[in-house]
């Protein structure tokens, strides 16, 4: 010990704590030294030699049993094996070790598995992941998917897990990758955020913003045209009981007509998932709010645009 007195009281009953690292006063209890704990990754060595590795993979909510329990093993691990004997041993391991699983994870192996391959379609990051297992995993415990398809219920709770995120994720997006109806998934996303007393707040338009201007390539200027129209419209009170998507991409198109880049109604359309008529609308209710030395640029843009496709 470097110091041999308590400081406090001249005390030389002195006591080193091995679990954390101090040295303290017996009589007044002053912790007199401490060493720095070290918070970094617990490394170990479980084989012989150099190499060290940690006990194991994170635990992860996505896996039906968090990455815990210990599977016979992969069928690519049959043709490591020499005779045929032990092939039909394997499988027959393998076949008992899924049989002697509960229903419950019989469940959470499918449902996580079906929640990965949508995820994946939808690239979605695995924050969202997490989210949606959770959520899953919730709706499990309560007895709640009794009744529903499993399918619908994964793909509600990835709907919600979007929703929760603010990662823009309409529901046509998620139709277009399951087996589901549009409308079966939104009305399971309901029932499972009424039960399980989520708050989401609603979509704002300006969500949408980035991720369709960059699905239609432009620039970073007419995205920040695009937000300026959505703050009008939200002082006008245009955005409420309409579709965000719908005013998203109408504020999109009317930002693209005033810096030259146009995108024809078409292409805003196809990309934020609803019809030219929506955005035809939008985009007439937009224009209203917009101020007139505005109004008069996108009309002058409009003659010149019909102009040059007479010409051609």
């Amino acid at each position: 010990m470097k110091k041999q007195k308590c400081p406090e009281c001249g005390s030389k009953e002195l006591i080193y704590d091995e679990v954390r690292g101090e040295t303290i006063c017996k009589r007044c209890g002053l912790v007199i030294e401490e060493q720095p704990i070290e918070r970094g990754r617990d490394w170990r060595e479980f084989e012989d030699g150099k190499r060290r590795g940690r006990g194991g993979a994170p635990l992860s909510l996505q896996k039906f049993d968090l990455g815990l329990s210990t599977s016979v093993g992969k069928n690519i691990d049959v043709y490591k094996l020499s005779t045929e004997r032990k092939v039909r041993k394997f499988f027959r391991l393998k076949k008992w070790q899924e049989r002697i699983g509960t229903s419950i994870e019989r469940n959470l192996r499918l449902a996580m598995g079906e929640l990965t391959r949508i995820a994946g379609y939808l690239n979605l990051p695995n924050p969202i992941k997490e989210e949606a297992a959770r959520i899953y995993n919730l709706v499990l415990e309560k007895g709640l998917i009794r009744g529903r398809n499993m399918e619908s219920v994964v793909a509600g709770c990835i709907y919600a897990a979007c929703r929760n995120f603010k990662i823009p994720r309409t529901l046509d997006e998620i139709a277009e990758v399951t087996n589901v109806d549009r409308k079966e998934i939104g009305r399971t996303y309901r029932f499972i955020i009424r039960r399980l007393s989520i708050k989401i707040r609603p979509t704002s338009p300006s969500d949408y913003i980035t991720r369709f201007a960059s699905m239609l390539k432009l620039s970073p200027k007419i995205q920040k045209d695009a937000i300026k129209i959505l703050k009008k419209a939200e002082g006008g009170e245009l955005t409420s009981g309409r579709g965000p998507a719908g005013i998203a991409a109408a504020a999109l198109y009317i930002a693209a007509l005033l810096n030259d880049e146009r995108r024809t109604q078409r292409e805003v359309a196809d990309i934020a998932g609803v019809t030219e008529v929506t955005i035809r609308n939008r985009y007439k209710e937009l224009l209203e709010k917009l101020r007139m030395e505005e109004k008069i640029k996108i009309k002058e843009k409009e003659k010149e645009l019909k102009k040059r496709s007479k010409r051609s």
